[in-house]
This record gives C-alpha cells, structure tokens and sequence, in this order.
C-alpha cells in the first residue's frame, strides 16, 4: 500500500502563524450544520462583508477565533451583491461583538493583515481546514504584480515564498491597523497561482466601496467618517 500523504504544517493561513487575539469582527460564513466555506468581515451590527462568490451562507458565526465553537451564530437574512467580488450579508438578529471601520484608503505599501481559516498546506484538497484561526503579515503592492486585475476595485497583497491566502480564506479580511485600531481595507477574492503561497493574490478593495456601503447599511455602520 502506498504510503498517506503527510498531515498539514501546524502553521496557517499558508506560512501564517496563530491569531494573536480574537478579532470581533472576524466572522465564518457556514451552512446550518456549522461547515465553515468562507470568511467575512462584520462592519455593522447586522451586516458582513464578503466575496460574492461565497454565494449566501445559512449562518455566519462571529467573536471567536475557533469556526466550531466560542462567539455568536447568527442566521443569514438577505444577501445584496454589488458590483464586483463583494457582497453584504445581512444577518437575522444583530451581533454584539465589535465591528471593524473600514478604511479610507489602501496606498500600495500599506501594512497589511490577512485572517482566515483556510487551508494550511497550498493545493485545492490537500488537507482539512484549521479549527483554530490563523493571521500572516503581508502588504499592499503595486497592481503590476498581480495579474488580470481591476486596478480600481481592486488590490495586490503581497504573497510567495510559502505565505499566502488559500482555499477557504475567500471573503476573509485584509486589515490595516494594529490591536485596537484595525481597519478593514480588502476581502480575500482569489489567487494568482493554482497552488496557495507561490504568488500575489487579488483582494477586493472594501475602501473603494466604502461609500455604497454605509448607504445600505446606514447608520449601523462602524465606518468611520
């Protein structure tokens, strides 16, 4: 018989590291027996950012850094899909975990901080998920590094050498900030490479939708103004 492929490497994201604090808003999008499928960003009491191609999930679950267990589940009411890889999920019930501002802008050269929950090891299938949620510290690049991207709408995080979002990260956030003051810049929407960490991958730039986006979610909104 032919030897089991080997376990996944204990660090995530791809080449990420641990959460080193739970993130309020940080939320995993799941279907009703709790699998979670994508990440999401809670800017409002009763909204969350995502990518549109997470399509509509049955539940979302917020303020825990473990998908299965901790925080707050709260049903999907609506989904409104805007122009690009980004929609809002509006949730049944409001959550009381801290939402995240988003950002007036996303300058190439930002510092920036992808979390997620997505594969650990770099090929579509090759391992489970983590329970345990993972960060990695990346920046903000110029749009020539990434390709086939809509430069307005969209942003090039930095990635390769092993570090990276991967399968399962989707919809997921890039922040700007540091504890206490984060900011939500871009939702994880796809790579640039097959395999997870070899490459620049294209966010969503939240920031550019910022306006949209306070005018559906009103006054709920944690944006700054």
């Amino acid at each position: 018989a032919s030897e089991p492929p080997p376990p996944p490497p204990p660090t995530g994201i791809v080449g990420g590291v641990p959460a080193s604090e739970t993130y309020t808003f940080m939320a995993s999008l799941q279907d009703l027996s709790g699998n979670h499928s994508c990440g999401g960003s809670l800017v409002a009491a009763r909204w969350v950012v995502t990518a549109e191609h997470c399509g509509t999930p049955a539940r979302v679950r917020v303020g825990t850094t473990t998908y299965n267990s901790g925080g707050e589940v709260h049903l999907v009411a609506s989904r409104q899909a805007l122009d690009g890889d980004i929609a809002l999920l509006q949730l049944a019930t409001p959550a009381i975990s801290k939402p995240v501002p988003i950002a007036a802008g996303a300058p190439v050269g930002s510092a920036t901080r992808i979390i997620g929950w997505g594969q650990t090891c770099p090929t579509q299938g090759c391992g489970g998920l983590p329970v345990g949620l993972r960060q990695l510290d990346t920046s903000i690049i110029a749009d020539e590094s990434c390709s086939d991207i809509t430069g307005e709408t969209e942003l090039c995080v930095q990635g390769g050498g092993g570090k990276g979002a991967c399968y399962g990260d989707s919809g997921g956030p890039a922040v700007t900030g540091g504890p206490g003051s984060w900011q939500l810049a871009g939702a994880t929407s796809r790579g640039t490479a097959a395999s997870c960490g070899v490459s620049p991958a294209i966010y969503t730039d939240v920031t550019a939708y910022r306006a949209q986006i306070l005018q559906i979610i009103g006054s709920g909104a944690a944006a700054r103004r």
